[in-house]
């Protein structure tokens, strides 16, 4: 798949008060009964900010695993994360979209030999093990690479746990670091995953305090990486907030690796920033209403102890897998039944749910399915025939033009979209140039004719790097920490 043809970058500015909702009316009435994905971009967007509020010292490495479609990656490069990629695959389709090397580690400790050696060619040098033979391996197909150790930590309070697969256990840590002398291996940090879906933030303390130990016994290594791993909750109604989990790992930070000890510390989220972004929209392809054949007949049309099964038009094998999702119908009545949902394939494990109360649903009815973005886009084949659903990206024009956001969105997202870049907001622009320090010459090709030339002496700065150098000057002269810079320090310029 290209994700740079026009097709698959296709992005729906939301302006003049259009809303999601009008959006996916439209949609429906344009689609007939095909099912199809809105990814709402302005969630991702103050997803991140949020992130840089909450956790201010912690950089996050997106998990491209999560969710890899071409809108979701473009914005993660716009807000200028790195990214945690697993395979070689991964890293292609990051390298491909102008990722820097250095903004990738390379986070699966079983890694093929030839998926390090393709790592180490192409300038990913930060990458995990967990074993003795992983290790080996590393040192023959890429040896000066910078090592992240990863330890198992506790993860059973998570939804999906990871530990019992990956993961050093610390009885065996000094092992390993005394292996990796012998081979000469440099060895900078360590890392961990308390589980997919934690339940409960104390994990994190644990997990930083056992990582504290790992580098106090890491004598002749230069340790200067923690990464927190993900785990994160990706949307509002989850048993924990994620603040209240910012604050648990921020205090732990701050006991076992305070700010003056010039350790980086990052993080693999995926389900945090997608999740609550994706929402499906399905149509009921069919109907059964099952009765008890001890009743009769009339009086079980009226029962509201009857159950009723749906098979809508995607389901398990499509973009619903490990979906914990709530379904909201388009149309009904206040009456609400017993349902099952089924998805459109031939097997009988294709199944949404057993027990859920929806009102009374016809064939051609809609369901809404919300927080349907994680892990279900790169998890969705083609089962029995049936097509991946299309997924339609939405931004709305406020955050396209926003003062600080306005070029880094408008250059990775806006160059794919049919209208001219003007549109996206002078004034927006203009403020950017008059309230920060600004590198502008006067070759420099004003775009707006209508807005004044910004009368303005400069010098360099590290502001410099965010998009306004990206959209005027060549890609090699700009960078996207810049967006990272402002929204840590400047965060009161941001609409929420």
């Amino acid at each position: 798949m290209n994700i740079l043809s026009p097709e698959n970058c296709d992005i729906e500015i939301l302006d003049n008060g259009r809303t999601i909702n009008d959006f996916i009316d439209n949609k429906i009435q344009e689609l007939g009964s095909k099912p199809f994905y809105v990814a709402n971009l302005d969630d991702m967007v103050k997803k991140h900010l949020r992130w840089l509020t909450a956790l201010p010292r912690v950089k996050p490495f997106y998990a491209l695993k999560c969710n890899s479609s071409p809108a979701v990656l473009r914005t993660m490069i716009a807000l200028g994360t790195g990214f945690d990629c697993a395979s070689k695959g991964e890293i292609q389709l990051a390298l491909s979209l102008g990722v820097a090397p250095d903004k990738i580690i390379y986070a699966h400790t079983t890694k093929a030999r030839s998926h390090i050696k393709y790592a180490r060619t192409h300038g990913v040098n930060m990458m995990t093990f967990d074993s003795e033979d992983e290790l080996v391996k590393i040192s023959f197909c890429h040896p000066t690479a910078r090592l992240v150790l990863r330890i198992a930590v506790d993860d059973t309070c998570s939804v999906i746990r990871l530990s019992s697969k990956f993961g050093a256990r610390l009885g065996t840590v000094d092992k390993l670091l005394g292996r990796a002398r012998e081979l000469d291996l440099d060895v900078i940090g360590v890392s961990f995953h308390v589980g997919s879906g934690c339940t409960e933030s104390s994990a994190f303390k644990q997990a930083i305090a056992d990582a504290r130990h790992v580098f106090d016994i890491a004598l002749g290594f230069q340790m200067t990486l923690l990464d927190i791993g993900g785990g994160f909750p990706g949307r509002n109604d989850f048993k924990v907030t994620f603040e209240e989990v910012s604050e648990v790992i921020n205090g732990a930070l701050d006991e076992y690796f305070p700010s003056d000890s010039e350790v980086e510390i990052i993080a693999e989220p995926g389900r945090y920033y997608v999740e609550s972004s994706f929402t499906l929209a399905a149509n009921v392809i069919a109907k059964r209403v099952i009765l008890d054949d001890t009743e009769h007949s009339e009086i079980v049309e009226n029962s509201r102890d009857r159950t009723m099964m749906y098979y809508l038009n995607d389901g398990l094998y499509g973009f619903i897998f490990q979906c914990l999702c709530s379904m909201q119908a388009v149309k009904s009545s206040e009456q609400k039944y017993q349902s099952i949902i089924w998805g459109p394939t031939c097997d009988s494990t294709d199944k949404l749910s057993d027990d859920y109360w929806l009102p009374e649903l016809h064939v051609g009815d809609w369901l809404l399915i919300d927080n349907s973005g994680a892990y279900t886009v790169s998890l969705c084949t083609e089962y029995c025939g049936f097509e991946r659903t299309r997924i339609y990206p939405v931004v709305t024009r406020n955050t396209l033009s926003s003062e600080l956001l306005c070029v880094t969105l408008a250059w990775h997202l806006g160059r794919r979209v049919a209208f001219p870049l003007k549109h996206l907001g002078p004034s927006g622009i203009h403020h950017l140039v008059n309230c920060y320090v600004w590198t502008l010459t006067p070759a420099t090709v004003w775009p707006f004719p209508e807005a004044p030339w910004p009368q303005q002496n400069t010098l360099p700065s590290e502001l410099l790097c965010v998009g306004f150098a990206v959209w005027l000057f060549p890609m090699s002269t700009s960078s996207h920490e810049g967006i990272y810079y402002l929204a840590k320090y400047y965060p009161g310029t941001f609409p929420m």
